[in-house]
């Protein structure tokens, strides 16, 4: 939509509702003028957040974008202005915006929780450092905005610190940079991390051998069929192949259970 930059006057009453009842009836060039007839409070909307660490243009962008549904669901038959009724929708595309440009981590969904942001922001500039927000003051934000005092910490510390790129340089020595990126741990493990991992898998299956081979015949065939099979099978199945009730196979495994438990930890205990 082509909006015209030129200043345009304020619109009285009448004008606005017929044209609001005009645009409503998909007047594209009626909806145009109530747009442009807002766009310096647009403006002065804007410069009341230019603190927030967000460039004016973009603030009066989303601003706009802010605007254009609040004119586009306006009902010129309720007693109120435009501008009364859009000033919701633009500050909260400003806020909005904001608290989503300072960190690729969703911060805070709820408006109340957005307005607890900026109010943060505000006293970092002023006392130098949300971190430094003594007890009394956080308490006041949480009961203000009816959250808790932990949340408002958390906040805090998210308004203090913002996002750093992985690939800033932290160090150069000899020509060679270090970024942050070459400081995180590898994901895969050392070469000593996986020759412990083989020897405890090694050691886990050799025990089990061990106990499972210790069991009577009937309990080792449950256990196998109910641990070691591909699919796992019902305790009335193997209770119909062994001839045996589903309580009393369920008696039968509880005990191999029990048994390989015991023999298995004290293997483990001599290992140690």
């Amino acid at each position: 939509m082509a909006i015209t930059r030129a200043k345009q006057r304020l619109l009285d009453r009448e004008e606005e509702r017929e044209l609001a009842r005009l645009a409503g009836a998909g007047d594209v060039t009626a909806e145009q003028r109530l747009i442009a007839s807002l766009q310096g409070f647009v403006v002065r909307t804007a410069k009341a957040y230019r603190r927030s660490g967000v460039p004016m243009p973009d603030l009066i962008q989303e601003g706009m974008v802010g605007l254009i549904q609040a004119v586009r669901r306006f009902n010129p038959e309720k007693d109120v202005r435009l501008a009364t009724y859009a000033v919701w929708w633009i500050r909260a595309a400003m806020l909005d915006h904001i608290v989503r440009s300072w960190s690729l981590v969703r911060l805070s969904t709820t408006s109340a929780q957005k307005s607890l942001f900026l109010q943060l922001r505000r006293l970092s500039a002023l006392i130098g450092s949300a971190d430094a927000l003594s007890e009394d003051i956080i308490q006041k934000l949480a009961d203000r905005f009816e959250t808790t005092a932990a949340d408002v910490r958390a906040l805090a510390r998210r308004v203090t610190h913002r996002d750093t790129s992985l690939d800033q340089n932290i160090s150069a020595q000899d020509g060679n940079t270090t970024t942050w990126l070459d400081q995180l741990r590898a994901d895969e493990p050392t070469a000593e991390e996986k020759l412990v991992m083989d020897s405890e898998r090694k050691l886990m299956a050799d025990l089990t051998a061990f106990a499972l081979a210790h069991l009577p015949a009937r309990e080792q065939f449950i256990i196998r069929n109910r641990y070691f099979s591909g699919a796992k099978r019902t305790l009335a199945s193997i209770g119909h192949e062994l001839n045996l009730s589903k309580d009393r196979v369920r008696q039968l495994e509880a005990r191999a259970l029990a048994t390989l438990r015991e023999i298995m930890g004290a293997g483990l205990a001599q290992h140690r």
